[in-house]
């Protein structure tokens, strides 16, 4: 991955992360622990290209289905 993509990306998960965490009243431990668990971060790199196009309350909206049906 090029480097300037890299960053995107990385800018892209941590303002999903701080959005998903601040809505589901998560701590950064808690949030680590349900990305050990789910892999949000790995989801939101391989879904980049049309995420974040979505905007961050429909990336949230589908995080939330994908982890109820996978919880």
């Amino acid at each position: 991955m090029e480097f300037r993509k890299f960053n995107d990306v990385a800018y892209f998960q941590i303002g999903i992360a701080r959005k998903y965490m601040r809505r589901h009243n998560l701590t950064p431990l808690q949030f680590v622990e349900r990305d050990s668990r789910f892999r949000i971060l790995h989801f939101l790199e391989i879904g980049y290209e049309s995420f974040h196009l979505t905007g961050d309350e429909g990336v949230l909206d589908e995080l939330d289905e994908i982890i109820a049906g996978a919880g």
